[in-house]
């Protein structure tokens, strides 16, 4: 029985990158062995466990055989005379099919550590295209670490979305990777690479029609200035489909199963960004009927990330956003509940609390 640690957590030493999680691959042993070992089995489709004392995951080597269309349809045989070369033949990358043993000698079969220093990314072989996952991943990979995709794997990418693969995709999966490419230092790269190879507009033709709509470039642009800023989850996401009709914007998000704080925040960039862009040349009355549309009194800080979002990509975006946060500021701090209380009828109310906040817009502004 050998034990390697394999993966992600060899690519990131090499590159020199903070190792946060490390697996393992475990070579000439059973489920017995490793329960007698007093690992905690875990896997449900393969035997995985994790370690009694670290809780790090040490799988069984294993090699895997397509039985059915899609990224369920596979069959996986983990048996004591797997070697660790198999195990590391049907991982997707040659960058991730490295391994370190016991002793920190480095195991590279197909070539790892060389595209690492060449910064390209490869499929290790013709399985790649069994897992249609994995287009979404090579494309994350781009984005996360600005690689090239070498050609022949470029070329299997766009074969595979030609002939349907990815359409086998369930949609939690696939938000899944958007969120995680999302979040990476350069996610335009991310849907270009989608959107070249074929893929972008089987899974998401709303954002692939942008590039018809002559929106590519501002979407590309927008979702890494959102990045360079630190902006969360569902600002990314709203950087992404603000450009969108609201309508598409909305099936996008109901197809993919986009969670609701994300889905909220993009309806409302893709409905009211353009006027917040606006901002500067709105008078006290047009702010008081924007921030009332886009319900800016509960939620100050999901205002505060629609108007970063809006504001991606304008000349003055500072100034501009100090005014709507401002004005934003100013109108919340009027008391709607002592104006209940001294204001009969809803109506009535409701036209008090406006006026007034109308007055403290004014106010804020300078307006006279």
């Amino acid at each position: 029985m050998k034990t390697y640690v394999v993966g992600g957590a060899v690519r990131d030493e090499l590159l020199g990158l903070p190792v946060s999680d490390r697996d393992h691959v475990v070579v000439g042993a059973t489920p017995e062995d490793m329960k007698r070992l007093r690992y905690k089995p875990v896997g449900r489709d393969f035997p995985v466990f994790l370690h009694p004392d670290t809780h790090e995951e040490y799988a069984l080597a294993r090699t895997e055989r397509k039985t059915a269309r899609g990224y369920h349809g596979f069959e996986f045989h983990a048996a004591p005379d797997v070697t660790l070369e198999q195990d590391l033949g049907r991982r997707d990358l040659t960058i991730n099919a490295m391994a370190r043993d016991e002793h920190g000698a480095l195991i590279d079969p197909y070539g790892g550590e060389d595209d690492l220093r060449a910064g390209i990314l490869r499929h290790v072989s013709p399985a790649f295209a069994e897992d249609p996952v994995r287009i979404l991943r090579v494309a994350r990979f781009a984005a996360r670490f600005g690689f090239d995709i070498a050609p022949d794997t470029y070329a299997l990418m766009r074969s595979m979305a030609d002939a349907g693969e990815v359409d086998a995709l369930v949609p939690e999966r696939v938000w899944q990777e958007f969120a995680r490419g999302l979040m990476e230092g350069e996610p335009s790269r991310m849907l270009q690479v989608l959107r070249d190879c074929g893929a972008l507009e089987r899974v998401a033709p709303e954002l692939a029609n942008l590039y018809e709509a002559a929106s590519w470039d501002d979407t590309l642009a927008a979702v890494d200035t959102a990045s360079e800023q630190q902006m969360s989850l569902d600002a990314r996401w709203a950087a992404l489909t603000r450009n969108l009709d609201p309508y598409a914007a909305d099936a996008l998000a109901q197809r993919l199963k986009v969670p609701s704080s994300s889905r909220d925040l993009s309806l409302l960039a893709a409905r009211h960004a353009n006027a917040l862009a606006d901002a500067a040349e709105l008078d006290a009355e047009a702010l008081l009927d924007l921030l009332n549309a886009v319900n800016a009194w509960r939620k100050p800080q999901r205002f505060h990330e629609l108007c970063q979002v809006a504001l991606i990509g304008e000349p003055d975006a500072k100034s501009a956003l100090q005014r709507l946060e401002r004005a934003q500021r100013a109108a919340a701090a009027v008391d709607a509940g002592a104006i209940s209380r001294t204001v009969k009828g809803g109506d009535a109310i409701r036209d008090a609390v406006a006026a007034a906040r109308l007055h403290a817009l004014r106010a804020a502004l300078d307006e006279r």
